[in-house]
């Protein structure tokens, strides 16, 4: 056996949130057991943010770039099956990365996520091969007991007359069931069953973002599953981006952590802006941009809105990681006068707002949100409320789990008209009605994510018995 501390392989399949979590894994790997790690990034998902972020890992996190692969032969809008493209494409260069550090290091485990398990099939994989799921608990019982779902549900999952029951979860209304698996003709449906197949099989362990305070029955559930022969599920988050120090630091960018967004929050009292933000590939139709606008106007709240152009299609949502940036002028969608009328309550910042500073300010008081995972664990970290408005992949799966199950959201009505949304934003950040009660949730699990990062913590515990099993089997 090698000398040395023990060494990861992870390998990030494109996109930031699929980066930054891997990355934060890495860290607390290192931190915790003195581990040094590999991450593996595509061609594809190369960019300044992502080579800022890089760059500034500490040392015992490297960082590998494989070459590009040939993905021209694939439709813009394939997205999940360009990302297992890319990564069948470059098992050859990722089995020489793994030989690599196979002679160079000691490796004791292989991290992939869903969409990464064909680097299973490099030749040479000798380490403990673990799947990392950038979801929650719920989006993960969903994958593992879709084989069977696929076969006992007639018709579509959007026409169930019943909401979908899984161990340990809130029922999922069939038309809450993730975007992939709402057309069984579309190819990204049957990828999705055998992605979920592999998921069972593939793996020795599942770690998964997503913490055991936020969703306990799902939680035991995965612990103790009804199937035998499932890999054991680690919940091992919150996983978010941290600086060195522990708190908030520079976004992955490269910007000053001062942003001016930041200075116009200071200036605003305690807990009175609702931040308004649907990632970086979320895009609404011009028309539920202006209810949104209008909305907002007729709370009477103060808000920071991060504003990008509408979708193209009205009645699409942009939810591909290769298409995800628009080079339009997002402020010209706005209801005329609107930037006017609510200069002194609100402020409109273009495509890009430093998130996690944002919601670790005192003066966020609120969050209106796609409900990404990423974000969900940003805002529950910091202690901010969420107001539910999701759009496309899992998010809408995200938001029963927060509005019905852990109780940390409100989410919108399906008509989001400017009343329903004003009604909804006043509620939140004045604390009436539910608002007091998703303010006091919120609260409660903010403490608990903080007490299971600590000694003897849950999600501790998790990593700490995960890192065991990999020393034990490279042993």
């Amino acid at each position: 056996m090698k000398a040395g501390p023990p060494h990861v392989a992870m390998l990030a399949t494109p996109g930031m949130g699929h980066l930054i979590p891997l990355a934060e894994l890495a860290k607390r790997l290192a931190a915790r057991r003195g581990a040094t790690a590999t991450l593996i990034t595509f061609a594809s998902a190369a960019s300044a943010a992502q080579r800022a972020f890089l760059a500034s890992l500490p040392p015992s996190v490297a960082a590998r770039a494989l070459p590009p692969v040939d993905l021209s032969d694939l439709p813009r809008d394939a997205a999940i099956e360009t990302l297992i493209a890319e990564c069948a494409r470059s098992l050859p260069a990722i089995a020489a990365v793994l030989a690599e550090l196979g002679e160079t290091a000691r490796l004791v485990a292989f991290v992939v996520d869903q969409f990464g398990m064909e680097a299973f099939n490099a030749a040479g994989v000798r380490a403990a091969r673990c799947l990392f799921m950038p979801m929650n608990l719920h989006a993960l019982s969903l994958v593992l007991h879709l084989p069977e779902l696929a076969a006992s549900v007639p018709g579509e999952f959007r026409d169930l007359a019943e909401p979908v029951r899984l161990p340990g979860c809130v029922p999922i209304p069939g038309p809450d069931i993730i975007s992939p698996l709402q057309d069984r003709s579309n190819p990204s449906y049957a990828v999705m069953v055998n992605l979920a197949v592999r998921c069972r099989e593939a793996a020795a362990a599942i770690l998964v973002n997503s913490f055991d305070a936020v969703e306990p029955e799902a939680a035991e559930a995965l612990r103790h599953p009804a199937e035998p022969g499932w890999p054991p599920v680690y919940p091992v988050g919150p996983l978010i981006l941290q600086s060195e120090s522990g708190g908030t630091g520079a976004d992955v960018d490269g910007t000053p952590p001062r942003a001016a967004c930041l200075e116009w929050l200071d200036r605003q009292p305690a807990r009175s802006v609702v931040y308004v933000s649907f990632g970086s590939g979320g895009a609404l139709p011009k028309e539920q941009m202006h209810e949104l606008a209008l909305g907002l106007e007729r709370s009477g709240q103060r808000f920071l809105w991060v504003v990008r152009s509408p979708s193209d299609d009205e009645g699409t949502l942009n939810g591909n990681y290769y298409d995800a940036e628009s080079k339009k002028d997002p402020f010209a969608y706005l209801p005329e006068g609107f930037v006017g009328r609510t200069k002194e309550v609100g402020l409109l910042v273009p495509s890009w707002a430093p998130q996690t500073q944002v919601l670790a300010h005192g003066a966020t008081g609120g969050f209106l949100t796609h409900c990404g995972w990423n974000s969900t664990l940003e805002s529950l970290v910091h202690g901010v409320p969420m107001v539910a408005w999701p759009l496309f992949a899992e998010q809408r799966l995200n938001a029963v789990m927060l509005s019905e199950g852990a109780g940390a959201a409100i989410r919108l009505p399906e008509t989001k008209d400017k009343e329903s949304i004003a009604a909804v934003v006043r509620e939140l950040v004045e604390g009436e009605g539910k608002g007091a009660m998703v303010r006091a949730k919120v609260a409660q699990l903010q403490k608990a994510a903080a007490e299971g990062l600590r000694e003897g913590g849950a999600a501790t515990t998790a990593l700490d018995e995960v890192m065991d099993k990999w020393e034990a089997e490279a042993n």
